[in-house]
């Protein structure tokens, strides 16, 4: 059997319009563009900014917690103290850097998803392009990034949840119900975190409900969120201290980069924009307009919340889950903590609902290709949602998300995340060579020299991950292969 065997783009538009499987067309730029900042503006900010300036505190104490730049530098990491370097306040220029990687990423799947307005995103264009068995694996793929995204997401929920409710009324959760039972950064221990559970699965009935009722609670979230981005940043420059930005970059580029490259999972929103492309009236000219302009309105808030934040107190200071409230605090700026709290759990709901979204949608499109079992793809007869898929995506983000905390998820979502900018760049290339005179709404400029800066930006984010995360990227994708060759292949739509 052809494990390379591709569906034609025409074939891929005429399944999403049949009647038993077609979802309902609501969404429109601002909608598209509000979802997009919904995903990006939120964990970053407000949970991984502060681990990206501070870095790791701990020595490397084995190869497998070293990264790929940390072996090139040192040539081993068995005895190595190197430890992972934070950014410090040049965190500022990793969110750069990553913003220029994903600009390029970002254009090449603005040219496939106004091409294929079909649910599934990458693992659709793969479909179409480079074949079944690369498909599997990119679905298999963003089935692991959007799940341990929003783990993380739920987990900083929670921190930033219980700090409102000390500041609001003095009062904080039981520890054994608001911390997880494996902490892996040897912070407190609990039973189960409750609060992580129960906002998944908030988020996950208002997704059920409708794609339109889910749009417009994101932009009233994403409003709110702007808004207290907005209060912290005017609110707290009168308290930076320039001394605090002194050294701008204390462990040179190899910081910086590993910076980066925690933060690069943040910046996923663009490609939860892609994954609409089937409820979108008008996806040639509404997805480039919500990618890109998710991608520059995302960066001038990461790049302004990034130097107040590093401005008003030491960068070192920052390793927690709730960087942003903490610093406010010592500051004794209880009034806009309070404020700045409030916005930050806005912004976390619309990440959730985003990338629920988006993780729905994947399985949604692999059901319907016959790759996963068949239930994934009912659609709701009301409100014309993939209810199913919904409903046991929202179960396998909050129960994992009530037993391990949020550094755990992060690193493991960067490297899938980067694999499938990877193969969506490749897309483009193949596809200019395959159907050079098939109609683009939108096109990459500068091909493939454009597709190429994609890959390779995308390949040196990829080697400043720990090796450890390379070997679990490896061993779920080997479980995928596992399920794939003896069951997927045979029950594909494309296996007669």
């Amino acid at each position: 059997m052809n494990l390379f065997r591709t569906k034609s783009i025409d074939e891929l538009i005429a399944a999403s319009e049949e009647p038993t499987h077609k979802l309902r067309k609501t969404l429109g730029p601002w909608s598209l563009t509000a979802l997009g900042i919904g995903a990006v503006i939120g964990s970053g900010i407000f949970t991984l900014t502060g681990t990206a300036a501070a870095g790791k505190t701990i020595a490397i104490k084995s190869i497998l917690n070293a990264t790929v730049i940390d072996l090139v530098l040192s040539g081993s990491a068995a005895h190595s103290q190197l430890g992972r370097p934070g950014a410090g306040p040049a965190i500022t220029v990793s969110f750069l850097l990553v913003a220029i990687a994903c600009l390029f990423a970002g254009l090449c799947y603005a040219e496939l998803a106004s091409m294929i307005p079909v649910a599934g995103s990458a693992y659709t264009y793969a479909y179409a392009i480079l074949g079944e068995i690369v498909a599997w694996i990119i679905g298999w793929d963003l089935i692991l990034e959007y799940a341990v995204s929003n783990m993380s997401v739920a987990v900083g929920f929670s921190a930033y949840l219980q700090d409102l409710g000390e500041n609001l009324i003095g009062y904080r959760l039981p520890q054994q119900w608001a911390f997880p039972p494996f902490p892996a950064s040897g912070g407190p221990a609990g039973w189960f975190n409750v609060p992580a559970l129960a906002i998944t699965m908030l988020v996950t009935w208002i997704l059920v409900r409708g794609v339109r009722e889910s749009a417009r609670t994101n932009t009233t979230m994403v409003a709110i969120k702007i808004a207290a981005i907005l209060l912290f940043c005017f609110g707290a420059a009168g308290a930076i201290k320039t001394s605090n930005w002194h050294p701008f970059a204390p462990h040179g580029f190899s910081g910086v980069l590993t910076g980066a490259s925690i933060v690069f999972f943040t910046y996923i929103g663009f490609d939860s924009v892609s994954t609409a492309a089937e409820e979108c009236k008008r996806p040639q000219r509404d997805l480039p307009i919500g990618i890109i302009a998710t991608l520059i309105v995302c960066t001038i808030l990461y790049g302004a919340v990034s130097l107040v934040l590093t401005g008003i107190v030491n960068y070192q200071t920052l390793n927690t889950d709730s960087p942003v409230a903490d610093a406010l605090r010592v500051l004794g700026y209880n009034r806009l903590r309070l404020v700045v709290t409030a916005g930050a759990l806005m912004g976390m709901l619309s990440s959730l609902l985003v990338y629920q979204y988006g993780q729905a949608r994947i399985w949604f499109a692999m059901s319907r290709d016959r790759l996963l079992p068949r239930m994934f793809s009912a659609v709701h007869r009301r409100f014309q949602t993939p209810y199913i898929s919904t409903w046991i995506a929202g179960f396998v983000v909050g129960i994992p998300a009530g037993i391990w905390d949020i550094d755990t998820f992060a690193e493991l979502s960067n490297i899938g995340t980067l694999f499938a900018f990877v193969l969506v760049s490749l897309g483009v290339i193949v596809l200019r060579a395959k159907q050079p005179d098939r109609p683009r709404s939108f096109r990459v400029p500068f091909v493939p020299l454009f597709p190429i800066i994609s890959i390779v930006c995308c390949v040196v984010l990829m080697m400043g991950l720990p090796l450890l995360t390379w070997l679990r990227f490896f061993v779920w994708l080997a479980i995928g292969l596992a399920i794939y060759i003896p069951f997927g292949r045979k029950r594909s739509t494309l296996a007669g």
